[in-house]
């Protein structure tokens, strides 16, 4: 799956659709999930928000037994790609709230950054560790790069890899942009990194 999809790739299925068959679509993909949510947890809501980059997001809030409120956000692509696959998506969706429920007292979706000190200071002191810690513990004791960089095609951004590899790809890029997106939604943005990174193994024959 490409995470890198960008307002451009959206823009192009929309462009691609009538105005009414794409809020048709937007419907019916709001619907599935609210369904597929309801099979294992109770109290759902949901939302659609408005991503400049990515298109529509579309959040559902869940609650458990004690009323508390656990919310997350997911994409309209992947959430297609999902329901077309034959996988079960209730499972997968379910499997985020079982994850937050772990934080009691419920989690909502964190309050953006509204301005740009603010967005470095989730990056630094939240992000950057967090994914850090996620590589490094998911490929112990095998030495795994992790860090900041200018990447030219997409800007700001996080790169992972492995030093061991000295010939073809060993790194993966990922926008920071993305992953700060993924932490607004209640979504471990490490998830992103760490399939990159099995990627590249698979490249090699590591897997």
């Amino acid at each position: 799956m490409n995470n890198e999809t960008t307002n451009e790739d959206v823009n192009s299925n929309e462009g691609a659709m009538s105005e009414e068959n794409w809020a048709e679509l937007i419907k019916a993909v709001y619907h599935n999930g609210l369904v597929a949510l309801n099979k294992h947890l109770h109290g759902v809501e949901g939302q659609v928000l408005t991503f400049e980059a990515y298109g529509p997001v579309f959040v559902y809030h869940v609650k458990d037994d004690s009323n508390n409120v656990y919310s997350c956000g997911f994409f309209l692509r992947e959430l297609i790609a999902r329901f077309q696959s034959g996988n079960d998506p209730a499972v997968w969706m379910t499997s985020f709230y079982v994850d937050l429920m772990k934080t009691k007292g419920g989690k909502g979706l964190p309050q953006p950054p509204s301005n740009e000190d603010e967005a470095k200071a989730v990056i630094d002191k939240v992000l950057v560790p967090q994914c850090i810690e996620a590589v490094r513990e998911e490929f112990a004791p095998e030495q795994v790069h992790a860090g900041l960089t200018w990447n030219e095609d997409i800007g700001p951004a996080f790169e992972v890899g492995f030093p061991a590899i000295t010939e073809g790809n060993n790194v993966c890029a990922m926008p920071i942009h993305l992953l700060l997106t993924h932490l607004q939604l209640n979504r471990d943005p490490a998830e992103l990194l760490l399939q990159g990174l099995y990627n590249i193994r698979k490249e090699h024959g590591m897997e």
